[in-house]
């Protein structure tokens, strides 16, 4: 086969997305917090950026959304936006991102005020340590097992491992700690396992006995609720273990905890939904959720007035652009969270209205064809964004529920509202009347959801409810204990 050279024309259509495209792309599914640092690191790197006391005037705040307006593509019509005399959300109802702060006449400032005075659990467990061990060696020896103690306080090094590694002998660690066990503070701290942890707990109240510890060595058993295995291995009859059973879930399984402060923070709403005098549902932006920045055009005009090198102009004018790329971008990503949440807000004003019964089966792809935009740009915005209800705060991507087909031709069910419906079922059983998940399935039918058994069960397990055979050897255990 002869190889020859030659020249082709070829035309094609290919999507070129520049780098700022892709900017704006994630900025959609930033949270407030990695958008508010994603905008501080822009103003730190820009000259041309200011923080604006108030929001742009084209940002839309405030969205009406009537009750019982048609949804879907039959109205594609995006609310009015609302005006100026339009009922504003009462202050009371806004939260507040951390405490405020203090103005400068109120008082004398202290550089103590900036530092986080929430004890860390390393620094707890080293003052414990200091406390408990009076003689150097053994302070050192614990310094080394605080080293090794992960977020929920138990040790993650063998005495064996530990002593290797200081060069000491293993009773001798092994001993360091016993002490802390017994005398740190809270109760759980330098276990080594959850059976060690809760042994520990369980000996500071003076309620460890062979039949707990036995127990307590079964807590796969425990788990499964296999209560006729801890029969046998125990000796102890049902109600008793059901006695040990409560004792034990009055434990901290994790100790550490208490002094993990890294979700301590608040869920900070993206939109608000209030009320409107007129019975629907006012949308509100956050402002506490948005950050604010303007390009100071007065600062640009005063440094381009000077003496500036071709260097400096083509820098001013990058500046500028990316300045005024970011406020754009500002603006658009909080108009199409409002966009977003004003049809949520549309198709779910029965759960806004009546509860999670009234939660109505919705997916992206119906909202997307709803206000005109991609999928995959609905669901950029529904990542980590969250709407402040009447109800509570949820996330976005809380109303977007799969389709539960009705038994009688009717409207179909959400899943999140049949999980609900279950839970209310179990919820009213007796000792005498505990359902199987066949049960479930026959009085949900009988109500218009056609639900497989094997869908009940997948769904009450999602729930973390037992089954019924579990449900009923409890409810008997606690009769025969009352």
């Amino acid at each position: 086969m002869a190889l020859s050279a030659k020249l082709q024309v070829r035309q094609s259509q290919s999507l070129v997305m520049t780098p700022q495209l892709l900017q704006s792309i994630r900025l959609l599914q930033y949270s407030n917090t990695e958008l508010q640092a994603f905008v501080d690191m822009q103003m730190e790197r820009n000259p041309l950026l200011s923080p604006s006391a108030s929001a742009s005037a084209e940002t839309p705040s405030q969205t009406p959304v009537l009750n019982g307006a048609p949804v879907g593509g039959e109205n594609r019509n995006p609310p009015a936006a609302a005006q100026s005399q339009a009922p504003r959300r009462p202050a009371t109802s806004s939260p507040r991102r951390g405490s405020e702060r203090a103005s400068p006449g109120d008082g004398d400032f202290r550089i103590e005020d900036l530092a986080d005075r929430r004890v860390s659990l390393l620094g707890h467990a080293m003052k414990e340590v200091s406390d408990i061990l009076g003689d150097e060696p053994s302070r050192r020896i614990g310094a080394f097992l605080v080293e090794h103690m992960d977020e929920s306080g138990y040790l993650r090094v063998s005495a064996d491992e530990a002593a290797a590694s200081l060069t000491e002998c293993p009773e001798i660690v092994d001993a360091v700690i016993r002490r802390l066990q017994n005398d740190a503070a809270p109760a759980g701290l330098f276990a080594r396992d959850l059976s060690e942890c809760l042994a520990i707990q369980l000996k500071r109240r003076d309620r460890y006995d062979p039949v707990i510890a036995a127990v307590l060595e079964n807590l796969d058993l425990l788990a499964r609720r296999d209560f006729p295995a801890l029969r046998r291995i125990t000796g102890e009859d049902e109600p008793g273990l059901m006695d040990i059973l409560a004792e034990i879930r009055g434990l901290d399984p994790k100790p550490g905890h208490a002094f993990d402060h890294d979700g301590s923070e608040a869920i900070v709403p993206d939109v608000f939904v209030v009320e409107a005098p007129d019975g629907g549902w006012q949308l509100e932006l956050n402002p506490d959720a948005l950050p604010r920045v303007i390009v100071d055009n007065t600062y640009l005009a005063a440094v381009r007035d000077g003496a500036l090198s071709d260097g400096d102009l083509a820098f001013l004018g990058e500046c500028q652009q990316s300045a005024n790329w970011l406020v754009r971008s500002l603006d658009q990503r909080a108009k199409t969270i409002l966009k977003v949440a004003t049809e949520i807000v549309r198709r779910q004003d029965g759960f806004l209205s009546h509860g999670v019964g009234g939660l109505r089966p919705m997916t992206l792809m119906s909202v997307a064809e709803a206000i005109g935009m991609h999928e995959s740009t609905v669901s950029r915005v529904t990542s980590t964004k969250y709407i402040a209800t009447p109800r509570g705060t949820f996330e976005m991507r809380f109303f977007f529920t799969v389709a539960i087909a009705s038994a009688n031709g009717g409207d179909a069910h959400s899943a999140e509202s049949v999980k609900h419906r279950i839970k209310i079922l179990i919820d009213a059983e007796s000792a005498g009347s505990v359902m199987s998940d066949d049960d479930i399935a026959g009085v949900l039918k009988k109500e218009g959801i056609d639900l497989a058994r094997r869908t009940v069960a997948k769904y009450r397990e999602a729930l973390g409810i037992a089954s019924s055979i579990q449900r009923r050897r409890e409810m008997n255990a606690r009769q025969l204990a009352s």
